[in-house]
């Protein structure tokens, strides 16, 4: 078999198990995939009732502003949470079928990013309503986004590995994602702050993705050479980290499973 008919049939697997994700996440629901759109835009009615009068003279259009970075969060949360159990949750079918063990992982990354589409639909009409112009700088967009991804990816393999070897990372990831919502300004403006926690929130990959994001669609302004930096870097430089811890531990995660 050549290298072009393994990619195709590993991109195959990824599709076939990408579409039984979405059966199994959507099954008992009757509005299935819907509830993409409809999570984030519930999200933003309840957040910009809440808060738009307190940030009203800080962020102009606050439910954009805020969704903007939800969309953001919620895709890279829903990655790096499902890919987490992917190799526990398949172990079966590890055991029976022979095939990589990165297209599960890839698969939740890849599920959580059809997610996103979904939600990107519901974005463009809210955009629409809220009579945002469009911008050239939104063509940048899809780059914002694969950085994010990738970023989701080497997370997700990290976090692979280490729940195969120690569970409770599940129950830890969970406290530490709280923190890390609350440091990514997703509902707040950033530079309100001053002292360390600015700096935290500055030294943040997923602020710099969001913060980007937001800069692109909502101001029409390119991201700065350093945020380019940032962006490229942490997505990238995670990735290839998770792809190395993951494949120097393959051996020994299949002795676990």
């Amino acid at each position: 078999m050549t290298g072009a008919q393994r990619r195709g049939q590993y991109l195959f697997v990824i599709r076939q198990l990408t579409a039984r994700e979405l059966k199994r996440k959507y099954a008992r629901s009757y509005l299935g995939v819907v509830w993409s759109i409809l999570n984030p835009l519930l999200s933003m009615a309840v957040l910009s009732l809440i808060f738009s009068q307190l940030f009203r003279r800080s962020i102009e259009n606050y439910p954009i502003y805020y969704l903007t970075g939800y969309i953001l969060w919620q895709t890279f949360t829903g990655a790096t949470t499902s890919a987490m159990t992917a190799l526990a949750d398949n172990r079966p079918l590890l055991l029976k079928v022979k095939f990589p063990m990165e297209l599960l992982i890839l698969t939740r990354v890849y599920t959580a990013m059809v997610n996103l589409l979904y939600s990107l639909a519901a974005y463009v009409v809210m955009l629409l309503i809220f009579r945002v112009t469009p911008k050239v700088t939104m063509l940048l967009a899809p780059a914002i986004i694969i950085f994010l991804l990738l970023f989701s990816l080497g997370i997700s393999y990290i976090l692979a590995t280490a729940y195969v070897f120690f569970g409770d990372v599940r129950h830890l990831y969970s406290v530490f994602l709280t923190l890390w919502m609350y440091c990514s300004a997703i509902f707040y403006p950033a530079d309100q702050l001053t002292g360390p926690i600015r700096t935290v929130i500055g030294l943040n990959p997923l602020f710099a993705y969001i913060n980007c994001m937001r800069k692109a669609v909502m101001y029409g302004a390119l991201p700065t050479a350093y945020e380019w930096a940032q962006m490229v870097l942490w997505g990238v430089g995670i990735c290839l980290l998770g792809t190395l811890i993951f494949r120097r531990s393959r051996n020994r995660i299949m002795q676990k499973i």
